[in-house]
């Protein structure tokens, strides 16, 4: 006999997690199921690069709530399990397992599985991605033997992980096929500064470089060439080259979508009772001027959760967050409110040498974001910005000596 949950959620990261335990706060009395692929309860992945990494934030301290909450909840923790097919019309998925699952309504929040790489050599021993508990724990397993790290990719895990692994004296090379690190996401100047930071700690880059092969000695990585013939000495390789989304099974059943899976303003797939969210979840979303998009970040698979919660509950919201991102480096925090995409025009405000500013992008003169390093109240206030849809004046947007909410008036 199949088991069958009103609810059933395939995938236990934050927008999974947050989707059940918004459901029993809304006092759904269903009966819920979470499947996870991994052994582990939901964990806050973000510090996997970071202070997981560096071993200052133990394991316990990461979980989303504790294993009494789930069972006082009654939502069955299905865990170490991989959904490999669904079948919509008859509201069954199967496991690779061999179980099957009913459900009444399906919740896909899967995230993505972190791009390896695929040159020559790239099935060497030593090689390693962060996406999971598993892998951090096996890149730390590594590092006591370790004095070279090539980090292929200059986004955000990129360097988080550079700036954990200097801080434990690794020397450490990135590797990034564009001209600037966190070319995709931000502007040259703040590209820049955080290139000039890590410089300063000792980090060295390889800009414009692509890797024509990794190479090795007795099944394990021991450099790494690049395009233009440079040899790199490498104990140890990180690839930080995005996601792939993990949306094969809902596009074998009939989802549609081309960059993760394609939902409406409910989160609602293009197939009946079957939702998807988070990080696979393409959207349409007001702050990218409606592009149709994915957003990897904590706020968009939580605000997504609580819109399909609110749905099923009969309560349903259109989706409209502003997104917020964040990265810790070194002594940098930076938060980042809005999306860049499009903008025409950016500003400075605050001192970039004293490393306390924000740089504001604006397109047509409106503000559409901001990259606020140690600068909170920036972050916050600008929000109230993006929002507004304001055209501030730019010599009050600039006046650091001036809270941002006086550009409203």
């Amino acid at each position: 006999m199949n088991t069958q949950y009103d609810v059933l959620i395939v995938g236990a990261g934050h927008a999974g997690a947050q989707a059940a335990i918004s459901l029993r706060q809304s006092n759904f009395v269903g009966s819920i199921g979470l499947v996870g692929d991994e052994p582990s309860p939901p964990y806050d992945r973000p510090p996997l690069s970071k202070e997981y990494l560096a071993g200052t934030k133990p394991f316990e301290r990461m979980l989303i709530r504790s294993d009494s909450f789930w069972k006082e909840r009654n939502i069955d923790l299905l865990l170490g399990r991989r959904i490999v097919s669904i079948d919509a019309d008859a509201h069954i998925v199967t496991a690779d397992d061999g179980r099957v699952l009913g459900f009444g309504k399906l919740l896909w929040a899967t995230g993505g599985q972190a791009r390896t790489l695929s040159c020559p050599g790239s099935e060497l021993g030593g090689i390693h991605t962060i996406r999971k508990r598993s892998d951090t724990d096996g890149l730390i397993a590594e590092l006591p033997g370790t004095e070279h790290v090539v980090v292929v990719g200059g986004g955000y895990i990129g360097l988080e992980a550079a700036a954990s692994l200097r801080k434990m004296g690794k020397e450490v090379t990135i590797v990034e096929t564009l001209d600037r690190v966190l070319a995709r996401v931000t502007s040259p100047m703040l590209s820049g500064f955080y290139q000039q930071v890590h410089a300063e700690h000792g980090v060295h880059f390889q800009l414009a470089s692509g890797i024509q092969a990794l190479e090795g000695k007795g099944g394990r990585v021991r450099s790494v060439r690049l395009s233009d013939n440079t040899l790199l000495p490498a104990d140890l390789v990180i690839a930080g080259i995005g996601i792939e989304p993990a949306v094969a099974p809902l596009r074998a059943a009939g989802a549609a979508g081309k960059n993760g899976v394609d939902v409406d303003v409910r989160c609602r797939t293009s197939l009946p009772d079957i939702f998807a969210l988070g990080d696979c979840a393409a959207h349409e979303n007001q702050f990218a001027d409606g592009q149709r998009i994915r957003l990897e970040s904590v706020q968009n698979a939580t605000d997504q959760a609580i819109t399909v919660a609110k749905e099923i509950m009969g309560q349903g919201q259109d989706y409209f967050s502003v997104p917020w991102f964040w990265s810790n480096q070194y002594d940098l925090r930076l938060q980042t409110v809005g999306l860049s995409i499009g903008y025409d025009e950016c500003l400075v405000r605050g001192d970039m040498a004293q490393r306390k500013f924000s740089i504001i992008y604006l397109r047509q003169g409106r503000v559409i974001a901001l990259d606020c390093v140690n600068a909170p109240a920036d972050f916050a206030q600008g929000r109230v910005l993006l929002l507004a849809r304001a055209k501030p004046d730019r010599e009050i947007l600039t006046n650091a000596a001036l809270p941002l909410k006086a550009c409203l008036g």
